[in-house]
């Protein structure tokens, strides 16, 4: 379990997904790059990453399922450790660029 403040504690934690499979994450410490995600249903998307965790190179899996407000349920899973489950809701900025 994590602290409350956790998730943020570098940045703010978000998770993106490419049109050409690829995309990027952060949470608390651990920044991963998605190489490989594939649609497994129109709503649904399984992933593979690597990155860093406080210095240390980690790579795992994943996967999310788009929800009917909106949102993704997935799981961040480090490959032979840890399973992280996570919301995510879309990001709307409220500031003109």
């Amino acid at each position: 379990d994590f602290e409350a403040d956790y998730p943020a504690m570098v940045e703010p934690a978000y998770i993106l997904f490419e049109g050409n499979g690829s995309g990027e994450f952060a949470f608390g410490c651990c920044t991963g790059h998605i190489w490989e995600a594939s649609n497994t249903e129109a709503t649904s998307i399984d992933f593979s990453w690597d990155g860093s965790d406080e210095m240390t190179e980690v790579a795992g899996d994943g996967s999310a399922q788009l929800q009917s407000d909106g949102s993704l349920h997935g799981e961040i899973c480090y490959r032979y450790g840890d399973e992280y489950p996570f919301i995510a809701r879309k990001w709307t900025s409220s500031t003109a660029c």
